[in-house]
């Protein structure tokens, strides 16, 4: 058994691991548990992808092909991702002429091109969010996930060390004694009831970017030629253009080829060089049906339909895409995938009560004798927790209150939702700062009224409301307008709670 300096040590560590890693590791359990769900949240923002199951089978040369060759123009590449269950249209995505991706959305059944909404949605804002916090100078925002990917282990692991009764504190949680004493317990029981998933889930955040994070291994082993591992890990192949115009094979042989040497459907087609005689044609496998990312793709010749490269996932690879699939819960099991939401919810009740716990243990001392230590981490776990949920509400309600044709005037439609996020966010920093501890109550107030104001624009601008939702089988946009209830139902109950508890104190 540890002794009691080790114990106490590791107590130091924890403690101190949590209230510097804090706010990050908030960040990132929020979105992480919006993002399982990221491409139902995208039919809720984008309406006019709400339409029914798509047909089992599709022509992309009739549907796709023409609008790819009339929008994209001269692109260097096309990426054709094909419909499902949760995304029940075909997405065309290529770079503009300033080389910023850009998407549209068809219809699987009538190749009709949809209205473009203007928005990233959660798998262009929230996802990336997730992952790399939008901080992409240098991998700035890779580097801090990693370091806050590392503090949670260690967290975790010198948590289970710590609590020497963490059975029991698994059945106790007392939410009618004092503030602190019910604070604790919700901090020990998230910590306990899911800490397998928050081990796996730190463990495998860190393993998707391990090429991020140990660029010298590559080196290493494919010294002065990089091209080589992604090559021989991933399948990747590359040519050149050569400037001479040629006609594009049909992408419905070669999907169909690759679904034969597969027996299993692909899932996506970029294609490299459009209308080049050099251009060639990736088909990637889905994963669908598998916990495994896999990297299995096919590659053909744009111009006569050749294969050039048959790619199949190998056994280290396996291993890094396994976690890869394990982190992203893309599969389509919803029992797990709603196990996975609750797990990330619980990862941001446990960080959240740890804060208000070392906070509300310090804040009359700190006060007492000057210090700031305590307010300045009273405000980042008000900002990290109620900001953040009004910040995505004020994401939502950007979406939804926002003119669709503001592009005419040159205005960038996503990126004034990306900026609502972010400037709401830190007008509740503020807000803390000034407010200190009593800045809880006034933004659980705003939550409660900014949700039901998100399924009320919903509502209006698309004539969406509840019941017209599930009459209509429209499971995820029901879902996401109950979500918001019940998260103004919950935030209510909490402020009036915490209301009285002030009054009483």
């Amino acid at each position: 058994m540890p002794g009691n300096g080790f114990r106490a040590s590791l107590s130091w560590l924890h403690t101190w691991a949590g209230v510097l890693l804090g706010g990050l590791l908030l960040a990132v359990f929020w979105s992480g548990s919006l993002v399982v769900f990221d491409r139902e949240i995208d039919r809720w923002m984008l309406p006019s992808t709400r339409l029914g199951s798509p047909p089992v089978d599709l022509s992309l040369d009739r549907l796709v092909v023409p609008h790819a060759q009339r929008l994209a123009g001269t692109a260097a590449r096309w990426s054709i991702t094909l419909p499902s269950e949760r995304t029940p249209v075909i997405q065309l995505e290529f770079p503009n002429a300033e080389g910023v991706s850009t998407r549209r959305f068809i219809d699987p059944a009538s190749g009709e091109l949809l209205p473009d909404h203007g928005s990233w949605a959660a798998t262009g804002f929230l996802f990336p969010f997730h992952y790399s916090l939008h901080l992409r100078w240098r991998n700035v925002g890779y580097w801090l996930l990693g370091i806050a990917g590392m503090g949670m282990l260690l967290l975790l692991m010198s948590g289970v060390v710590i609590h020497r009764k963490i059975i029991r504190e698994f059945f106790t949680f007392r939410p009618h004694k004092s503030t602190q004493r019910a604070t604790l317990d919700l901090h020990n029981l998230t910590g306990v009831v899911a800490l397998p998933f928050h081990f796996l889930i730190s463990l495998s955040g860190l393993i998707i970017f391990f090429a991020i994070y140990f660029p010298t291994v590559i080196e290493r082993i494919y010294p002065g030629n990089p091209a080589a591992f992604s090559t021989e890990a991933f399948g990747n192949y590359t040519r050149q253009a050569s400037t001479e115009p040629a006609t594009l094979a049909s992408l419905d042989a070669m999907r169909d080829r690759a679904r034969g040497a597969w027996g299993d459907e692909p899932y996506m087609l970029r294609i490299w060089h459009p209308g080049d005689a050099q251009a060639y044609v990736e088909v990637r496998r889905s994963f669908a049906r598998e916990v495994t990312m896999n990297v299995d793709r096919m590659t053909f010749d744009g111009s006569s339909g050749a294969l050039l490269l048959d790619h199949r996932t190998g056994p280290v690879a396996a291993i890094q895409r396994f976690f890869s699939g394990l982190h992203f819960v893309q599969f389509e099991h919803w029992t797990l995938r709603w196990l996975y939401f609750l797990g990330g919810l619980s990862g941001w009740i446990m960080i959240a009560t740890g804060l208000l716990f070392w906070t509300g243990a310090r804040r009359a001392r700190h006060q007492r004798h000057g210090h700031t230590g305590a307010h300045l981490l009273d405000a980042i776990c008000v900002c990290s927790c109620s900001g953040l949920i009004l910040a995505t509400l004020g994401f939502f309600i950007a979406n939804r209150a926002l003119p669709t044709d503001v592009g005419r005037f040159e205005i960038d439609r996503a990126a004034l939702e990306g900026w609502a996020f972010f400037l709401i966010w830190a007008s509740t920093l503020v807000h803390a700062l000034i407010r200190g501890a009593g800045a809880w109550h006034g933004q659980l107030l705003a939550i409660g009224v900014a949700a039901p104001a998100a399924v009320l624009l919903n509502w209006l601008t698309t004539g969406d409301h509840l019941l017209h939702s599930l009459q209509q089988g429209r499971y995820a946009v029901a879902g996401m307008d109950l979500l918001l209830m019940l998260l103004a139902l919950l935030t209510l109950a909490a402020a009036r709670r915490l209301n009285r508890r002030i009054t009483n104190a």
